[in-house]
């Protein structure tokens, strides 16, 4: 009997040390902190390992500014020297972060991409990329703005972080949209380095330079924020057709007073959350889908309390 017990404590042992050794840090990465988008695939990531995270433990970082591409590469990096069980990463730059994803691959360590695309050729280093279709969210956006109005006369576009995976898909779409389905001229991009301040004096610049502007587009958080802003003190608000992107409060505030006619949004919640999901899944040797699509909505003040919107909205 006491050898089975001391038998059966040393199983219990094994045990408990087998899985003290599995457990460990999952690393998310994103392009910024200082965003609400990004906090709420915090909130997604947070609630994936409440849900499952099975006694691992996960960090959050991302740099002070989308722009600062070095400090990213540096986290990742970092996650990787102290050999992190699993990284979530939201690359800032197609091609900067492709050399230290490839030291995650060597080191065995699996790596699922949200947001942003990685170059081509990088796939083997990652297991999973979930984003928005954002060649499909431009498309959208474009259409919403062609409903409005109509296709001949200018526009304007007012985009973000030059070279980044979701800009390149979001803007590529939305400009070849139009270019497709109407004869207007479109005016830019502006790249606002996704700092707000520097979308409003952009916007306002293009409005003072182009006073027969029928619309514009606002391609991500900050920039449509600071669009809106500009729309608003300039007097051209509900007089230039507004389509922003992303779904915070202030975006929200901006569709209900008329400001932008309308967001696409897209979940973010999801996206942290199907991120952890998916590198967990890995983690556990798990077969994962290579790329998943986390959806947009197209909010207008018709449908914002319905809950197709409130589902994405943050």
């Amino acid at each position: 009997m006491k050898k089975l017990a001391a038998a059966l404590l040393t199983s219990a042992i094994a045990l408990t040390a087998a899985s003290m050794a599995q457990a460990g840090e999952i690393a998310v990465i994103v392009k910024t902190v200082n965003s609400t988008f990004w906090q709420n695939v915090q909130k997604g990531a947070d609630a994936a390992m409440k849900a499952g995270g099975g006694g691992n433990t996960m960090t959050f970082q991302g740099p002070a500014a989308e722009s600062a591409i070095a400090d990213q590469v540096n986290m990742v990096e970092n996650a990787v020297n102290r050999k992190v069980s699993g990284i979530v990463l939201a690359p800032s730059d197609p091609d900067a972060l492709v050399p230290a994803v490839k030291k995650a691959w060597e080191a065995r360590i699996p790596v699922v991409i949200i947001d942003s695309m990685l170059s081509k050729g990088s796939e083997q280093y990652y297991q999973s990329f979930l984003a928005t279709d954002n060649k499909k969210a431009g498309e959208l956006a474009a259409k919403a703005l062609i409903d409005k109005v109509g296709t001949e006369g200018k526009i304007a576009v007012m985009s973000y972080v030059a070279g980044a995976g979701s800009e390149i898909g979001r803007v590529g779409g939305f400009t070849d949209y139009i270019k497709a389905h109407s004869k207007l001229t479109i005016v830019g991009p502006f790249y606002s380095q996704s700092q707000m301040a520097t979308a409003l004096n952009q916007t306002t610049d293009v409005l003072t330079a182009n006073s027969d502007l029928k619309g514009i587009f606002g391609a991500n958080e900050p920039t449509a924020i600071g669009m809106g802003r500009a729309l608003k003190q300039s007097g051209k608000a509900g007089k230039v057709v507004a389509i922003g992107f992303d779904g915070n409060q202030d975006l929200q505030e901006f569709v209900k007073d008329g400001t932008l006619a309308a967001i696409a949004v897209q979940g973010s919640f999801q996206m942290g959350e199907l991120g952890v999901q998916t590198v967990l899944k890995v983690m556990n040797k798990e077969k994962v889908e290579k790329f998943v699509d986390t959806g947009v909505v197209v909010v207008t003040k018709d449908n914002i309390a319905k809950p197709e919107a409130r589902n994405v909205l943050y």
